[in-house]
């Protein structure tokens, strides 16, 4: 390990707390080095929680003949598989055949997907008689054969928190509400300032910048003083989803081909619901403003329509959500044909001895543990420091349901995981505890420590929300407001009625975290 210098604060600035910034703060600090990572608003509060909720190898991206891509992403989706069992769980996808492509060209892909990476824990694609098949009750009778397979649905944005935890449990400074609003080079270090939510501010010294600030990457490499311009464009592209209740019984999701060459999946989401998505528009506003048009949420119901026994009207919806993905422009005539790898630029300054500064462009969730992997390869290389990958063998929090190495029983087994949980808290009800297992796999025993009664859970501030699971979101998970809490470190908005959003506010007001610190530290 090289010396550290004397003049610095930390090693590495991250900037952006999406799921890349995240990833790469994990990597860094496993590897010894010392990581900040600062983030305007909440972890995962833009693109990386507005995501059609899928770890895949992309299906549709061979059409493209991107073949690296999806051999990258279809070996990455076992790895997170084993690593977060709890946030990531294997599904199947029914695609009806509607004559848009030859059904021997389907079958095709479909065997290529299958072998492109080596595949464990995932079955292989079938043919089916919809007739046949649970899937086809709820689609329309005219819909004959379909082609099933494999792939993986995540909770992003836990994703996200969950790396973030990691990265702070090896020593990562996770600075949520601030801002990076100056950095520049001197004397062969970056200078940069931080600025918090309240408006004050401090000054520190970093021996290198990581610029993952997603749909902002390329306005922060304009604003860095003495940061070399590079030629990489981003191509914006908004992607908006709506949720509806409950389409169909069955847990398998749909992807459909719909007349008009877009790819639109249907998803069983949150037990009650189904998620439909996703468009793909080019956007030129504020990413921060970024909502879905009435135009998309007519879309997505004319899709769903289509296929669908029950019809989707724009009335049905009862949440939509939006996210600015920021893509490598490729050129590509369509948004939706952009292609979702990434790029690492790194930036080693005009001058010899220049700290180095290395923008991450593009991306995909499913790619974003490898994408660290090999930024941070270029940042030990640039920081003459010699430590090696490490996440490929490493489970996410909560994600050692049988111990620290990543395992195939820990997907396979989950169910029977959680049932033994049900026997060891049998003071909770079912619906609580497998909740609690979902989003927080082993670490409930963290959240639930030293209760041994519902009494001991405290206060229940909205309906299945008590104050111990609060106490540990704002404790462990950076969780400040409603928002935080309800749409993101949990999905409990869409099961709640109106005005509970405003109701968890006041309460965390009455509430603050500085007693709850206190508390902690007493």
């Amino acid at each position: 390990m090289a010396a550290a210098r004397q003049d610095v604060d930390c090693d590495v600035l991250v900037v952006g707390g999406g799921i890349n910034g995240v990833g790469i703060a994990r990597d860094v600090a496993g590897r010894g080095l010392c990581v900040a990572l600062c983030e305007r608003d909440d972890l995962a509060a833009h693109t990386s929680s507005a995501s059609t909720k899928l770890i895949h190898g992309g299906l549709r991206y061979l059409e493209h003949y991107e073949f690296g891509l999806v051999r990258k992403a279809l070996a990455e989706r076992e790895v997170l598989l084993r690593a977060a069992p709890h946030v990531i769980r294997p599904m199947r996808f029914v695609m009806p055949h509607t004559g848009q492509r030859s059904a021997a060209l389907i079958r095709a892909g479909l065997f290529l997907y299958d072998r492109l990476a080596r595949r464990e824990l995932l079955p292989g694609s079938a043919s089916v008689q919809l007739a046949d098949h649970p899937a086809g009750r709820a689609l329309k009778p005219a819909l004959g054969q379909a082609f099933v397979y494999s792939d993986g649905w995540v909770d992003d944005a836990r994703l996200v928190v969950l790396n973030a935890v990691d990265a702070a449990q090896k020593g990562a400074c996770i600075l949520t509400r601030t801002a990076c609003t100056e950095a520049r080079r001197d004397n062969g270090a970056w200078r940069v300032t931080l600025r918090k939510a309240d408006g004050t501010a401090k000054q520190i010294a970093v021996r290198a910048i990581v610029n993952a600030a997603g749909p902002w990457a390329a306005a922060f490499l304009d604003s860095a003083q003495g940061s070399v311009k590079q030629p990489t464009r981003l191509r914006l592209v908004k992607g908006s989803h709506i949720v509806v209740r409950r389409l169909f019984e069955h847990d398998d999701a749909y992807l459909f081909q719909h007349t008009d060459g877009r790819i639109v999946f249907a998803i069983p989401y949150e037990r009650d619901f189904t998620l439909i998505g996703t468009t793909d528009v080019e956007y030129s506003g504020d990413p921060a403003a970024v909502a879905i048009a009435p135009e998309e949420i007519r879309y997505l119901c004319a899709v769903a329509s289509h296929y669908f026994r029950t019809p989707v009207a724009p009335a049905d919806v009862v949440w939509s959500f939006a996210g600015v993905r920021p893509l490598l422009d490729d050129a590509s005539a369509r948004a939706s044909a952009v292609t979702r790898d990434y790029r690492l630029q790194l930036d080693g300054g005009a001058q010899p001895g220049d700290a180095p500064l290395l923008t991450v462009f593009g991306g995909k969730l499913t790619t974003y543990r490898k994408l660290a992997e090999e930024g941070v390869d270029l940042l030990c290389k640039a920081l003459d420091h010699r430590a090696g990958a490490w996440t490929a063998d490493a489970c996410l929090p909560g994600g050692d349901l049988f111990g620290a190495v990543p395992q195939s029983r820990s997907v396979l087994e989950f169910d029977g995981w959680r049932s033994r949980l049900q026997v060891q808290y049998d003071w909770l009800d079912c619906p609580l505890i497998a909740r609690y297992a979902r989003a927080y796999g082993t670490r409930i025993h963290t959240l639930l420590q030293g209760r041994a009664s519902m009494a001991d859970m405290g206060e229940q501030v909205l309906p299945g929300l008590y104050k111990a699971e609060l106490d540990y979101l704002r404790r462990h998970e950076w969780a400040v407001t409603a928002e935080d809490i309800l749409w993101r470190r949990t999905k409990l908005g869409l099961h709640l009625p109106a005005g509970a959003a405003a109701q968890l506010d006041a309460w965390l007001t009455t509430h603050p975290a500085a007693a709850l610190a206190k508390a902690q530290a007493e």
